[in-house]
């Protein structure tokens, strides 16, 4: 297989590369553009951070050392636009966009811009499966078998080791058939049992809950789960039951082509010749509950607290506590210590969230509890650098500055 063909749908990795894919550029619901151009700094100065803060004011100063930092890794992972969002409770909050949204026409990235999150999605499927988990519709120790028919090792494969990407299948988006489908028609639509049959024509990888091995199939699994036990179209029943309590009108899971305006072109290589191409106009139906959702700056801003503590902003639960705490246990995934993968969620020394890749667009958002920060990164582009994904090489760039007892760093990506 080739490097490209492994790297196409990857995701919130810790020790394993996935990924997701962009979608068209076909007109969707637009929403007028608020105040464009860079978000500035937010006024005021604190005094300095004690010794030992978790992490640093954001005073002037470290605003200009984000600014470079910014700056330099554009520059050497050739990134074409980034918009960064860091909050902090009681700090001035950090809003900023630079580079370019189009390369041809010199569009500037700015953060009110709509674009792909790619595995991001994940955070919602999961969330959406729990919240039957908390209704008894589903058990998190039931096997998938009970529920979609045909799943090697189905009898024994249980939706808590899908969730925690611990089943042993094989992801679907590795498979070297569905990657020439992909790319030779971008454009095309997939359903999930087309995805489902990309994984099974391959054995399973290794015992059910042995180890893990980050998986797209994974997660198509668990869509179809929750269509079937809630009885809803998947994209219907995140709106119903995440988007719309959290109060995220700027996000939304496409079953088509569909792409709200504005948005930022995509740019990747991961393309049937290798070369360069805009994929805002490819079909995300291959990411589905793995990967297909679009979102901006400031709804993932919300969800990053929110899913992190399983509570909608108005305080109510969205995720039960007991079930919440399931899903932060988060087994050690690598080599390094304070990375691990729980239940559709990472915890990254600290930071709890998730990255998303797909071809054209990266993103990140993670929440650190302890000071109730957030670190929202959307880029548009997936070309990575020195064999890691630009979204992480930016995320542990900007945590060094403002938390350096808390770097956001993933091991070297793994392809198979």
């Amino acid at each position: 297989m080739s490097h490209t063909s492994a790297r196409l749908l990857r995701g919130a990795a810790v020790a394993v590369a996935v990924g997701t894919l962009t979608a068209p550029v076909a007109a969707g619901p637009g929403r007028a553009s608020p105040a464009s151009a860079p978000a500035a700094l937010a006024t005021g100065s604190p005094g300095p951070s004690p010794p030992g803060a978790a992490v640093r004011d954001l005073t002037p100063s470290v605003a200009r050392q984000l600014d470079a930092a910014v700056h330099k890794v554009m520059r050497e992972a050739q990134i074409p636009g980034v918009t960064v969002g860091v909050w902090t409770p009681g700090q001035p909050s950090y809003v900023r966009s630079f580079g370019v949204a189009d390369k041809s026409t010199g569009r500037r990235m700015t953060p009110d811009l709509y674009l792909r999150i790619g595995s991001e999605t994940k955070t919602f499927t999961v969330t959406a499966l729990l919240q039957l988990v908390d209704r008894g519709q589903v058990g998190l120790d039931d096997p998938i078998g009970k529920y979609v028919d045909g799943v090697p090792d189905g009898n024994r494969i249980t939706l808590r080791q899908l969730a925690g990407m611990r089943s042993g299948l094989f992801s679907y988006s590795e498979d070297p058939g569905f990657y020439k489908a992909l790319t030779s028609n971008p454009q095309r639509p997939f359903t999930p049992r087309q995805l489902l049959a990309y994984s099974f024509r391959h054995p399973v990888l290794f015992q059910p809950g042995r180890k893990f091995f980050y998986s797209n199939t994974n997660l198509i699994l668990l869509g179809l789960v929750v269509e079937k036990e809630s009885g809803q179209h998947l994209n219907d029943y995140i709106k119903q039951h995440v988007l719309d309590p959290a109060g995220m009108k700027h996000t939304l899971f496409p079953v088509g082509n569909e792409f709200p305006t504005p948005h930022a072109q995509g740019y990747t290589r991961q393309t049937a010749n290798g070369e360069e191409a805009d994929a805002a106009d490819w079909n995300p139906s291959w990411g589905w509950a793995a990967g297909a959702m679009i979102s901006d700056l400031q709804d993932l801003r919300v969800w990053a607290p929110t899913v992190a503590t399983g509570r909608f902003p108005d305080g109510t639960r969205m995720v039960g506590a007991a079930t919440q705490k399931q899903r932060l246990t988060t087994p050690q995934t690598g080599s390094i210590q304070g990375a691990g993968y729980g239940l559709g969620i990472f915890d990254v020394q600290g930071w709890i969230g998730h990255n998303g890749s797909l071809p054209g667009y990266e993103s990140l958002t993670v929440y650190l509890p302890s000071t109730r920060t957030t670190l929202v990164a959307l880029l548009d582009t997936d070309t990575g650098n020195r064999a890691q994904e630009p979204s992480t090489v930016l995320g542990e760039a900007i945590t060094k500055i403002i938390s350096p007892a808390h770097v956001y760093n993933l091991p070297v990506a793994r392809t198979g």
